[in-house]
């Protein structure tokens, strides 16, 4: 091999990245030792940044497209390394890659119960989980803030802090909004849209943004699900008379099922049919004011045809109402009229005249 050969072979004249990954925010280019000759192609590709690195300063930073390296498009690289005159020698610097693209479906959950004081329940916890997108708004802030000297640096480096970001803000946004545990779940979508503009600003100085935030999901304690079965079957079961019918379809129904038919299974529906009768009609007692027991009249007195008050023996109007009172066609006893001339009350037996 020739030194021509040799020294061809330790320079670099092609500087790219295809990422064969789908998890790598930012890769390092490997120089194996070699440097960078004059007039090297590179080619950052749709959704990439490079950014050269001199001595551990960010120097010059491209987007995507095919450069011919020149001291003309490395003016910060240029400053640094004092090339007043352009550079005819090879020279060394750390390329890296960032990728710019959305890092899409990520997942996030509450690791802890979220406290909430809510309308209906008091204080209940609640649990949420959905999944996020977010990408690389600023490639500088990020090696500056995030990654350092490392040669790689993925997802799974930054996205626990986003998710610790994301929950806090969830909170806040349950708490602020004060929508009651039972009205969550048509909220979802603002939720996730009040989130998204809480968290960004908080993201800025890690320079990456969360491009959506879906909440798959918020779940409540098993005490809470179970009121309100309690209460959706209270809903469901409405009228106790209906329901009661309905069930003595249905047990009909099974019974001809079974192999011994309607008389296998009678004393069972007819127990289960009586119980809820007995519900019911308790239930309708309750709600029904009970009749006033009407008070005995006195002696000889009786009551009045019109309006059934007690009688003064004697009298000719009733006090209550002021009906005018047929001594002869009322049975004094009773009350109950009796046919003119009778001689005997055909209610009480009691003796007329």
């Amino acid at each position: 091999m020739g030194i021509f050969s040799f020294a061809k072979n330790q320079l670099i004249d092609v500087i790219e990245w295809a990422d064969q990954t789908q998890d790598t925010i930012v890769h390092q280019y490997d120089m194996n030792g070699k440097e960078i000759m004059m007039g090297a192609q590179l080619t950052v590709r749709e959704s990439q940044v490079a950014i050269f690195v001199n001595e551990g300063q960010l120097a010059d930073v491209f987007g995507p497209g095919r450069y011919e390296l020149q001291t003309s498009n490395l003016p910060i690289l240029t400053a640094l390394k004092s090339w007043k005159y352009g550079f005819n020698s090879p020279f060394k610097s750390d390329v890296y890659f960032v990728s710019t693209k959305q890092f899409l479906d990520r997942k996030w959950g509450t690791a802890n119960p979220v406290m909430m004081r809510d309308s209906d329940f008091g204080m209940i916890r609640l649990r949420g989980f959905g999944s996020f997108a977010f990408h690389v708004t600023d490639p500088e802030t990020l090696l500056k803030e995030c990654f350092g000297t490392n040669k790689v640096y993925k997802v799974s480096d930054i996205e626990e802090q986003i998710k610790r970001i994301a929950v806090s803000s969830l909170s806040d946004a349950i708490a602020e909004s004060k929508i009651p545990a039972l009205d969550l779940a048509a909220n979802y979508n603002e939720l996730g849209a009040y989130c998204l503009q809480s968290i960004n600003p908080k993201l800025a100085g890690l320079g990456v943004e969360l491009t959506s935030f879906v909440i798959e999901n918020i779940s409540l304690p098993d005490e809470v699900e179970k009121a309100m079965d309690r209460r959706t079957s209270m809903g469901v079961v409405g009228d106790l008379n209906k329901y009661t019918q309905f069930q003595a379809a249905e047990a009909l129904r099974e019974s001809a099922q079974n192999p011994g038919g309607i008389a296998g299974a009678g004393m069972g529906m007819g127990a289960g049919v009586a119980m809820g009768q007995v519900f019911a009609q308790a239930m309708n007692n309750v709600a029904q004011p009970q009749p006033q027991v009407q008070q005995a009249a006195p002696q000889g007195g009786g009551f009045c045809p019109n309006c059934g008050a007690a009688l003064t023996p004697g009298a000719r109007f009733c006090s209550g109402c002021g009906q005018k009172l047929q001594a002869s066609n009322v049975c004094p006893a009773c009350g109950q009229e009796v046919p003119a001339g009778a001689k005997f009350c055909t209610n009480c037996g009691q003796k007329l005249g």
